[in-house]
């Protein structure tokens, strides 16, 4: 088959690698029908994130079962299916607590020695525990497979940030990031009740999406000015919730200070550059609450599914570049220099 692989920073190839197969019974093998690139992918493609020479890539994907190991319970050849970011066993404690991300057996596509998802096919281990089955007819709706792609990271990965945000029926919350996250992070504080949403942005085509989305607000401002022009809005106090969808320093800083005293800030930008940490006085002194991380998005796909399904939310906006697997290098390029949101795949 034909995948993606790194081999150094900024060189990205298509490549005949082996096919997959089943290796344990409780294994599938997926044939991607759609893919997309991530922002967090960036970081190795620039070389912020080490990668061996030759490594696949891509953690966001849905498809068909092709084949099923003789363990596997709840699926069979010819299922449609979304695989989260990560492949968990659905029997331990964590899996049971609905933190599939730390499964002791789990792990993360396109880590070494493992299928990753922008390619033909993938190899999907513990298959009962971490594929979700999508209605057959969706494969032939092509806006609506696409929206159903966004379960399988972003869209899951806003609603986390929603919920350590604590947003709530009639909260304020402001949205510090304007990639596809962020923008998930404003469709999930719509769908959980906001009454107001800043979002922070200075990219036309991205705003317009937030706007769609249900921001109420827009601050096209940065830094300092950013803060004040939050601060007006909110009547000098600052937003009840803050998602923080970027992972610099800078962004963190923004995001304790734009919240309300006895606010809190759910955080799911992957940590990158340098950092000094947060100041923990500052946010003793104003009871400002911090929860987030690595989103648990398995656990959010059956509550998210039926919406998507139904209508009534709809994440495939943030979707602004379609390549074949051919287009993934320059896929790659659109995003990193932001000539496109978020890349889709169909190989």
């Amino acid at each position: 088959m034909r995948a993606t692989t790194i081999h150094a920073p900024f060189d990205m190839r298509v490549e005949d690698v082996p096919d997959p197969v089943i290796q344990d019974p409780q294994d599938v093998v997926l044939r991607v029908l759609r893919a997309c690139i991530c922002g967090s992918d960036l970081w190795a493609y620039r070389g912020e994130s080490a990668r061996q020479p030759g490594q696949r890539i891509g953690h966001e994907f849905l498809g068909v079962v092709e084949e099923a190991g003789d363990g596997v319970r709840g699926f069979r050849r010819g299922d449609l299916v979304v695989a989260p970011f990560v492949w968990s066993d659905g029997t331990c404690a964590y899996c049971a607590e609905g933190l599939q991300t730390s499964c002791p057996r789990g792990g993360f596509w396109g880590s070494a020695g493992s299928d990753g998802g922008q390619g033909e096919a993938v190899r999907v281990p513990f298959a009962d525990g971490t594929l979700v089955k999508l209605p057959a007819e969706a494969a032939s709706d092509d806006r609506l497979l696409t929206a159903l792609l966004a379960l399988s990271d972003v869209l899951g990965t806003g609603h986390h940030a929603a919920l350590g945000a604590g947003v709530g029926p009639g909260s304020t919350v402001a949205v510090v990031g304007d990639g596809a996250v962020g923008l998930c992070g404003v469709l999930a504080a719509k769908r959980l009740g906001a009454e107001r949403i800043i979002a922070l942005g200075r990219h036309t085509a991205r705003t317009d999406i937030a706007r769609a989305f249900g921001a109420t607000d827009v601050v096209a401002e940065r830094g300092e000015a950013a803060e004040a022009a939050i601060r007006e809005l909110t009547g000098g106090q600052g937003a009840h919730g803050v998602i923080e969808a970027v992972g610099t320093e800078q962004s963190m800083r923004t995001a304790v200070a734009i919240a309300r005293d006895g606010g809190s800030i759910g955080y799911v930008g992957v940590p990158h550059g340098s950092g000094t940490g947060l100041d923990l006085s500052v946010m003793f002194d104003r009871n400002i609450a911090l929860r987030g991380g690595v989103a648990p998005v398995r656990a959010y796909i059956p509550e998210l599914l039926p919406d998507v399904l139904d209508g009534t939310i709809d994440p495939s906006p943030v979707f602004d570049l379609t390549v074949g697997l051919d287009g993934v290098p320059g896929g790659y390029k659109a995003m990193d220099e932001r000539t496109a949101l978020k890349v889709l795949v169909k190989p």
